[in-house]
């Protein structure tokens, strides 16, 4: 073991590691006894009974129930991911502008929409909308859910973009500058695609969370993943069993997310390592060069 790992904490002894696998041990006994508990007492109520189960991952609650809400948590989720990342890349920009007019509104939009629960926003949106009779009924529930997720997570995307500029080095900025490039240049050529690959994790976590928010769409009747388990619980008589399909459903979805932006990281990672062939000392030209008459003489010199 090198110096450098026991730089920030002392290693376990061996009485510390025997009492980390007692816990450890015993803590797996307690959530075992916990789940053989809940097993049984679910086994007394009947959720366990096979026939329950069946009904719900039979091929008809798939067609009718499952796929049809996993499709419609897809479409507002994604349309609520694209119309946030274009809408919090605005309010970035305008929170970080030398405009004051600018720069106020972008902070009264954020803060407000920040503190303004995702459920009241859907509800008011899905309302006004129903009052005002713009589009058809069927529409309107996904305009609600839609907007109330693009109120609330444009606003939190757009601090994480501004924090994510203001965490980058002095210099890159100062360099933006030196080349001639205005503020807002720099920022939006420099800063601000800097600043959206290092928050990939932080904007990875907002995706998934507006996936699972969708779900809030059942209040408005929206007939999402929540909704449909609900409807296939009513029909199966097996309210739990469905709940409990759609948890993995959303445990499947979100994991893939998840993955795939991990592989898109990396992707970017590796393009950024490999600009081009590191070139040896010898074939650099130096400084002064063409003084010498070596590498920038002129032709025939």
């Amino acid at each position: 073991m090198s110096a450098k790992t026991n730089v920030l904490f002392d290693l376990p002894g061996p009485k510390a590691r025997s009492r980390h696998r007692l816990l450890a041990v015993v803590g797996a006994v307690v959530l075992l006894a916990l789940l053989a508990w809940v097993l049984v007492r679910m086994d007394d109520k009947g959720q366990l009974d096979p026939d329950k189960w069946l009904r719900v991952v039979s091929g008809e609650a798939w067609r009718y129930y499952f796929v049809p809400g996993l499709r419609s948590t897809l479409v507002a989720a994604a349309l609520a991911i694209i119309i946030s990342m274009g809408l919090a890349l605005g309010l970035a920009m305008a929170r970080m502008s030398d405009n004051a007019v600018l720069r106020w509104a972008a902070t009264l939009f954020v803060e407000f929409f920040r503190g303004v629960p995702v459920l009241i926003m859907m509800l008011f949106a899905f309302y006004f909308l129903v009052m005002m009779g713009w589009f058809p009924s069927d529409v309107n529930p996904l305009i609600g859910t839609v907007t109330g997720l693009v109120a609330y997570n444009s606003s939190v995307l757009a601090e994480v973009i501004r924090n994510g500029v203001a965490s980058l080095p002095a210099g890159q900025r100062e360099a933006g500058l030196s080349i001639g490039l205005s503020p807002s240049q720099t920022r939006r050529m420099i800063l601000v695609p800097q600043s959206l690959t290092a928050m990939m994790p932080s904007l990875v976590s907002q995706v998934i969370v507006i996936t699972k928010d969708s779900a809030l769409g059942y209040m408005i009747l929206y007939p999402e993943l929540v909704t449909s388990a609900r409807r296939l619980g009513s029909w199966a008589g097996a309210p739990f069993q469905a709940y409990v399909i759609a948890a993995v459903i959303f445990i499947i979805v979100n994991y893939g997310i998840d993955r795939l932006a991990r592989w898109v990281e990396t992707l970017q990672r590796r393009r950024g390592r490999s600009a081009g062939p590191i070139a040896d000392a010898e074939d650099v030209p130096m400084v002064g060069a063409g003084v010498r008459g070596t590498v920038n003489a002129p032709a025939g010199g």
